[in-house]
């Protein structure tokens, strides 16, 4: 029987078509970069934000005031899109990836929407890159959307580097809703410890939404 309390609905096409429209308004830029994914990465399309995720990530930016953000895992490059237009005008964003051609997809769309000059990409393996980076000021928000086995250690390396208020999001974080099943296989299981281990910890204070394939949001204190 369902439960009579429960006030969440599925989204369909229609309703996150409603969320998009109901939401800040982006640049036809945006959607473009949608369907050039589509069209260069086939299936593997399903790496990129959900749609209703890119208006989420340029409100949030723009309630941080954000002007030091990172991304970890920028695939073609919509989620650093929305980023980007969320940053205060000298606001700068670091991506790190581990596949330019990827994110060759999504430079010529970040020059057409004017954010090209404020994003910088650092390719390489994450988990040794984001060690070695050194940013000038704390960080105001990082957006993690890579490989879910490096989640943990991820985080752990931003963690010190954030300023107190600074916000870490991680992309995926309900996982097709296997965090509730029984299911063992290393994406699912370290998707399932970091929820865990997030909320436990003291340094932070966090909230998980239901938007696109689950969000959790840390914000430090």
């Amino acid at each position: 029987m369902a439960d009579p309390t429960s006030k969440g609905v599925a989204v369909t096409p229609e309703l996150r078509q409603y969320l998009i429209d109901h939401s800040i308004t982006q640049p036809d830029v945006n959607a473009e970069l949608v369907e050039a994914t589509k069209m260069a990465m086939q299936g593997l399309s399903i790496m990129q934000i959900a749609e209703e995720q890119g208006p989420f990530l340029t409100w949030l930016a723009r309630l941080l005031g954000t002007r030091h953000a990172i991304e970890i895992g920028t695939f073609t490059g919509l989620s650093a899109l929305c980023i980007a237009q969320g940053l205060e005008a000298d606001g700068r964003l670091t991506c790190f990836d581990i596949n330019e051609e990827f994110v060759s997809v999504g430079r010529p769309f970040w020059e057409r929407a004017g954010v090209a000059d404020r994003i910088e990409v650092v390719i390489g393996p994450a988990a040794e890159t984001l060690v070695e980076f050194r940013p000038d000021a704390q960080i105001d928000f990082a957006f993690i959307d890579a490989d879910k086995t490096g989640y943990r250690t991820y985080y752990e390396t931003l963690v010190p580097l954030m300023r107190p208020g600074g916000i870490i999001a991680f992309d995926n974080s309900l996982y097709f809703g296997a965090v509730l099943t029984d299911a063992d296989d290393a994406d699912t299981a370290s998707i399932k410890a970091l929820n865990d281990h997030v909320a436990a910890d003291p340094r932070v204070e966090t909230v998980l939404l239901n938007v696109g394939d689950g969000l959790l949001l840390a914000r430090k204190l």
